[in-house]
């Protein structure tokens, strides 16, 4: 009689990559970098918070087509630290509490339909589209927020200067539209969020301004004494012109 032997079981694989590009233009590119990297410095210090962004999001064990990969999420109650692939069942069953969308014609029916029903199906409270060249998005930034299970839109204010602003509760941040430009802010702050790099940029040009400033204020000195000296050659008190 033949024995029958147990065999292991089918190792799953979830990839890490679909091998296409991560984005179609330099503007949806440009974006996408902005949005996960500002979003990333801004929780850098939450040990419990997770900002990234064009990462697979797998979110049903033995299924590896049970698959998203937002351009931007944040994800509350996680530990903050790097991953290859999200696995929601690896992760207390925390899904996204913010989504953005960089988006545009060709990707259109994606993210305004399977996966719009994947986040609300996930839980995803925010889920934000911008269409930085304007290719039908109008006005370019949009959000939606999850009530009982179906999405409605953001309200929209406007500043005296024209700049739209939406306000995002799970982030405790404004996302603000000025002429088509997207930016994060912070309410608190009163800022707008930045990168390091920016950071670093921002305070070499504030040094710079203080090292000229500082350099026309020392020639103004210079050029003072120089004339009240030549006052003093000609027997005039400096202090009484």
């Amino acid at each position: 009689m033949t024995a029958i032997t147990d065999f292991p079981p089918r190792l799953i694989e979830y990839p890490e990559s679909d091998g296409l590009p991560m984005a179609e233009s330099d503007q949806t590119r440009e974006y996408l970098v902005y949005a996960t990297k500002v979003l990333s410095v801004f929780f850098e210090n939450q040990p419990n918070v997770y900002a990234s962004g064009n990462l697979f999001i797998y979110y049903e064990q033995g299924n590896p087509e049970a698959v998203v990969a937002p351009d931007t999420f944040v994800v509350f109650g996680v530990e903050n630290r790097q991953r290859r692939i999200y696995k929601v069942w690896e992760e207390h069953d925390r899904t996204p509490s913010f989504v953005l969308e960089i988006t545009s014609k060709t990707t259109r029916s994606k993210d305004q339909g399977a996966k719009k029903g994947i986040y609300a199906f996930l839980g995803v409270e925010e889920y934000y589209l911008y269409d930085p060249t304007g290719d039908y998005l109008t006005p370019p930034l949009q959000g939606l927020c999850l009530v009982e299970g179906n999405y409605t839109p953001v309200p929209t204010s406007m500043l005296s200067d024209g700049t739209i602003v939406l306000s995002s509760a799970a982030l405790e941040l404004e996302l603000h539209l000025k002429e088509a430009a997207m930016r994060f802010y912070n309410p608190v702050t009163q800022q707008y969020l930045l990168t390091h790099e920016e950071e670093a940029a921002a305070r070499q040009t504030a040094e710079e301004r203080a090292q000229t400033a500082e350099e026309r204020a020392q020639t103004a000195e210079e050029r003072a004494q120089r004339l009240a000296a030549k006052l003093r050659e000609l027997n005039i008190d400096p202090d009484a012109v």
